[in-house]
């Protein structure tokens, strides 16, 4: 009887052992590789891995910053996850041979997913026609290589709704979710995650309410570093070593533990990109 209580008890501690060093944070959306790192790269790497975070998701922008994303990868390939896209506000008369671009990379490198894509309103509408075109064309790379894609959807959600609806599988993130609970759930019936950041900490934000409502079985955490940095350090260069900050504001406002946002999040993530991270142990 003993000896099965002892068998028993060891079992419930190895799983218990495992379930603390598996997890990690996951930051599944961090421009490390720009150029506002370029004095403390390394240093800023090492901090996100002293916060906890294994792994860190790239998504492209364009050719011009490719090659700075690729090195990133080099120097930490079990951390460092690369996407490849054409960012909306980098749609220009040029996007064609941009997209060409990425169709060839795909054929010389290995990527985790498409994007960082999508339509961007705020900046300029210029080429408002050419983004919807280039964001098809990726939705539809997407599709043919079954990868999950990152959406870039500032003042156009209603617009990415409505291209997505005709892709009906495609599936991955909307990137700094913009919308209120009735987006979101139109987001998850759609099967995207939503892409939960620095903006959920600001006062005024409504985003709170929105994570409040829908719960966390669909968000993935998510920096989009250098920028949107979350309080207390908002106006500042944002980066992944403030993930753990984001979740305990989740965890403030679902009244849920903050090591089950880590590893609901965290799972999300893997599943979607189909990653196998460097485990950080604590």
């Amino acid at each position: 009887m003993r000896r099965k209580l002892r068998t028993f008890l060891f079992i419930i501690f190895a799983k218990v052992l495992t379930f603390y060093f598996t997890f990690m944070y996951i930051d599944t959306h961090s421009h490390l590789y720009e150029e506002e790192f370029r004095e403390d790269r390394r240093e800023t790497v090492e901090r996100a891995r002293e916060a906890q975070v294994g792994c860190i998701v790239l998504p492209d922008i364009d050719s011009a910053s490719r090659s700075r994303m690729l090195e990133l990868e080099a120097q930490y390939p079990k951390m460092m996850f690369p996407l490849v896209g054409l960012h909306p506000t980098s749609v220009h008369d040029n996007y064609k041979e941009e997209l060409a671009a990425i169709e060839k990379q795909l054929g010389i490198h290995s990527y985790y997913g498409i994007g960082e894509c999508g339509i961007d309103l705020y900046w300029d509408k210029t080429y408002y026609k050419e983004q919807i075109k280039a964001f098809e064309h990726q939705l539809w790379l997407a599709k043919d290589m079954n990868f999950p894609v990152i959406i870039h959807s500032r003042d156009s959600l209603e617009v990415i709704f409505d291209i997505l609806k005709k892709h009906p599988y495609v599936r991955g993130i909307l990137h700094c979710f913009p919308g209120n609970a009735e987006d979101a759930r139109l987001a998850c019936d759609l099967g995207f995650l939503l892409g939960i950041g620095g903006v959920v900490t600001f006062k005024k934000s409504l985003m709170a309410e929105t994570v409040k409502e829908i719960g966390i079985e669909h968000i993935v955490l998510e920096t989009d570093c250098p920028y949107l940095a979350p309080v207390p350090y908002r106006g500042k260069r944002n980066e992944s070593s403030y993930i753990p900050l984001i979740a305990q504001k989740i965890a403030e406002i679902t009244g849920e533990e903050i090591k089950k946002i880590e590893k609901i999040t965290s799972q999300n993530a893997m599943n979607l990109f189909n990653l196998h991270c460097e485990k950080v142990t604590r």
